[in-house]
């Protein structure tokens, strides 16, 4: 007997692998863990479905989701990138069709249906080690039910590589074609039927859930204004903030994922509604060099950039604008260096009225009784939206701030008057 033979097992009758070497796991240990292995796939694919929609179609004002824990962990930031979806189905419907067929084929795989599955455990190993990489490299970010995901993937083939059938990486390339197509015939009819419940959510946004989050704003309790509106715009319908229709105050970071995304739904709000809005920006890093709320640096920079942004108000549209578009390469201190040099930012950093006028607007968040259940006062994340006096927290899909923009246009035109059971065009 070989080496090879020894720790492989040797060939039976029909080349069958079914003598286990030393090393390797029983078959009915292998096919359980095999199965659990399976199972977990198919819960973390739930899990990251049912996060999709809750934050790109949520049915409600969207407060985040229970895995956003700081910048760089947070299924959020996953959840509006392009990674987030394949040709309008999301990449966790993918994640549990595998997991389907890795707990199916784990009780009665044999023969041609174990070499598929080995060959279909390798290919989703490179695949999530792929999506980790962009998160990580491209996005700056991970999701963690992402990674719960990750992590029994790389199980399953870890299980299949010490499974008694499992043996050398030869044996990972070998899959029937003929199954290897009847599941992609089925995995294409699930994705169908995927993208047509997602058509479904897209409409419902411009119709009875964006009414009903009108609703569920008209009736928050009405928080005010802060006592200093900053000098920085993204909007200017009137030349005095409290005579637009419809006035908004961004507490934003320009390092916040989110912030990001939320700024595309302003940009498209803004081309919908001309000369309706007025959008203050109002400078909320959350860093601790510059903001006393914030305990932890979650976004180191952006107190730099804040003050770079803010040494030239002429300039401050076009600054925003570049940092947004070169979100990733923002946060690295050698393109604030390049940036700062390119627009002769480099002392504002340090320029003392620069830095009061942001401290300034940084400690108006301060002045809110409350922003979550978690806090009791405070603006205490970005992005949060003071829209006509009313406090919302997080990002909003755009056909929801869409919605409630034109329910404020159409209350300023009624003389006050809301139409209660009002819904988009």
């Amino acid at each position: 007997m070989t080496a090879d033979a020894a720790t492989e097992g040797r060939e039976g009758p029909g080349g069958r692998t079914d003598l286990p070497g030393p090393d390797s796991i029983p078959g009915f240990v292998g096919r359980t863990l095999g199965f659990l292995a399976g199972l977990g796939m198919v819960w973390a694919s739930i899990l990251a479905i049912d996060h999709f929609f809750q934050a790109n179609y949520p049915t409600s004002l969207y407060d985040g989701g229970f895995c956003d824990i700081n910048a760089f962990f947070n299924c959020d930031s996953s959840a509006y990138s392009a990674l987030a979806q394949f040709g309008g189905v999301p990449m966790g419907y993918f994640g549990a069709f595998m997991g389907l067929v890795v707990m199916t084929w784990a009780v009665i795989a044999d023969g041609d249906r174990a070499r598929t599955v080995r060959f279909l455990h390798l290919a989703n190993a490179i695949g999530v080690v792929a999506l980790f990489l962009i998160s990580v490299l491209v996005l700056g970010s991970l999701c963690l039910i992402c990674t719960i995901y990750y992590g029994f993937a790389l199980l399953g083939l870890a299980i299949a590589w010490r499974s008694r059938d499992g043996g050398s990486p030869g044996r990972f390339l070998r899959p029937s074609f003929r199954h290897l197509l009847v599941l992609a015939g089925l995995a294409g009819v699930g994705a169908y039927g995927m993208r047509a419940y997602h058509d479904v959510r897209i409409q419902a946004q411009s119709g009875g859930v964006s009414a009903e989050v009108v609703q569920e704003y008209f009736a928050l309790e009405p928080v005010g204004e802060p006592s200093f509106i900053s000098p920085f715009w993204t909007a200017r319908a009137t030349e005095a903030f409290a005579d637009a229709p419809v006035r908004i105050v961004e507490y934003a970071d320009l390092l916040c994922s989110d912030c990001r995304y939320l700024a595309e739904q302003m940009d498209r709000l803004k081309a919908d509604f001309p000369d309706q809005l007025n959008v203050a920006f109002q400078f909320f890093p959350l860093e601790a060099e510059c903001n006393s709320v914030v305990e932890k640096d979650l976004h180191p920079g952006a107190c730099e950039l804040s003050y770079m942004v803010a040494q030239d108000p002429s300039l401050f549209l076009e600054l925003h604008d570049e940092i947004f578009g070169n979100f990733q390469a923002a946060k690295t201190p050698e393109w604030r260096a390049e940036f700062a040099e390119r627009y002769c930012l480099a002392e504002a950093p340090e320029d003392p009225d620069t830095r009061e006028l942001v401290h300034r607007i940084i400690e108006t968040g301060r002045e809110f009784d409350r922003t979550s259940d978690e806090f009791s006062h405070g603006i205490r994340s970005t992005p949060t939206l003071i829209i006509n006096g009313r406090m919302v927290i997080g990002t909003l899909p755009y056909e929801q701030l869409r919605a409630i923009v034109q329910a404020l246009i159409t209350r300023s035109e009624k003389d006050g008057e809301f139409m209660e059971n009002w819904v988009g065009s």
